[in-house]
């Protein structure tokens, strides 16, 4: 007779590993799928740093520009740009060169030249002139800024009234990517609930939609953003201004994104969940609001961040133009006005540092936008 040996007990699954088992086979949420996807577009992830740069820039302004936009040296008027020099005599020492007055061999006038005999001392993280971050909080500190506050510092070049270039660039994102938000938060509203009752209700309202859709789309754009910043009246206060150029924005640009919604709702209506809700008589509102936008919010996450460069754009474009946002307030486009004149822009070429920068963030911008579509495709 044979006799068996019983099974080793420690070859036998117990229930405790049966359960860290369950645990490790847990499935990854769509979020995370889209962020494994996104992490793979490595100009999306340069994209989402440059951006991330841009608007905390523009949040603190105070503690990054070296002086307000509007402190001004009527000595150094259209002084060149200077550069950052970190050691001196083998030793840590920022600083930057001064200026000389020089003459233009074309037209014979005194202009500011770097001069590399002059030593202008900096320091990084320097009390200095004092701001108001956000309007109510009292400062002082600064990224950089010079050590004695009368001598010249203006690492991208100053302007007709000796305003420091780089300062007013800093202070011009706070406006002109804050208009880009509102004005997709806008238009973003209004797209989804007019898109939304095209899509859900149909018959003949969607028709009506559609061609007026249509027709606001077939009008160039930029003639429409001239018409309707013409409204304007010359003597509102610039915050007024400001509100009214996101709200002219956001009328131009809702057509895209009430198309997209349409096309979601479309398909999403034959569901069975929304089926489920119409049965039980849920509002049209909330259906919209709580059942089918979160059903495709990563695509509308997409849209969003691909919209927020023709919002920049345009503000930029009627703001230089002189139709939208006017001194004292300053944003990008108001900063290229002054490039208008062939001559001046001749003479200092640094003025076209806002178009930079603003040609940066658009960059980036696209470039987040594509891989954040590419994330929330399911079919990719």
């Amino acid at each position: 007779m044979v006799q068996t040996t019983p099974m080793n007990k420690s070859l036998a699954p117990t229930p405790e590993e049966h359960v860290t088992e369950s645990l490790d086979l847990e499935v990854a949420s769509q979020w995370k799928l889209m962020w494994w996807k996104f992490r793979k577009h490595k100009m999306a992830i340069i994209g989402t740093v440059i951006v991330i740069i841009y608007y905390t820039m523009g949040m603190f302004a105070e503690f990054f520009a070296p002086t307000h936009f509007t402190t001004y040296n009527e000595q150094y008027v259209y002084a060149p740009p200077q550069t950052i020099h970190l050691f001196r005599d083998g030793k840590l020492d920022p600083y930057v060169n001064g200026y000389t007055f020089v003459r233009d061999p074309i037209s014979f006038k005194k202009t500011w030249a770097v001069d590399e005999t002059v030593v202008v001392p900096i320091s990084f993280l320097v009390r200095s002139e004092e701001y108001k971050l956000w309007g109510f909080i009292p400062g002082s500190l600064h990224l950089v800024a010079a050590d004695n506050p009368r001598d010249p510092f203006y690492l991208l070049g100053s302007d007709k009234s000796g305003r420091d270039v780089f300062g007013r660039i800093i202070y011009s994102a706070r406006v002109s990517l804050t208009v880009g938000l509102v004005g997709v938060a806008l238009s973003l509203i209004l797209g989804i609930m007019i898109g939304g009752v095209s899509g859900l209700i149909g018959g003949w309202l969607d028709n009506v939609i559609q061609r007026l859709i249509e027709i606001i789309m077939s009008i160039p754009t930029l003639p429409l953003w001239l018409a309707l910043a013409a409204v304007v009246p010359l003597d509102w206060q610039p915050l007024q201004v400001y509100f009214m150029i996101t709200v002219i924005l956001s009328l131009v640009g809702w057509t895209g994104m009430a198309r997209v919604v349409r096309s979601k709702f479309l398909a999403l209506r034959e569901e069975d969940f929304i089926l489920a809700a119409t049965l039980d008589g849920v509002p049209r509102g909330r259906m919209i609001m709580r059942h089918m936008v979160p059903s495709f919010l990563s695509h509308i996450i997409a849209s969003i961040t691909l919209s927020i460069p023709g919002m920049i754009l345009g503000e930029t474009a009627l703001s230089f133009l002189g139709l939208g946002l006017r001194p004292p307030v300053v944003s990008w486009g108001v900063m290229l006005q002054e490039t208008q004149k062939v001559a001046v822009l001749a003479i200092s070429p640094w003025l076209l540092y806002p178009a930079v920068a603003v040609i940066i963030v658009v960059l980036a911008l696209n470039f987040m936008g594509d891989g954040l579509r590419d994330a929330a495709d399911p079919y990719q």
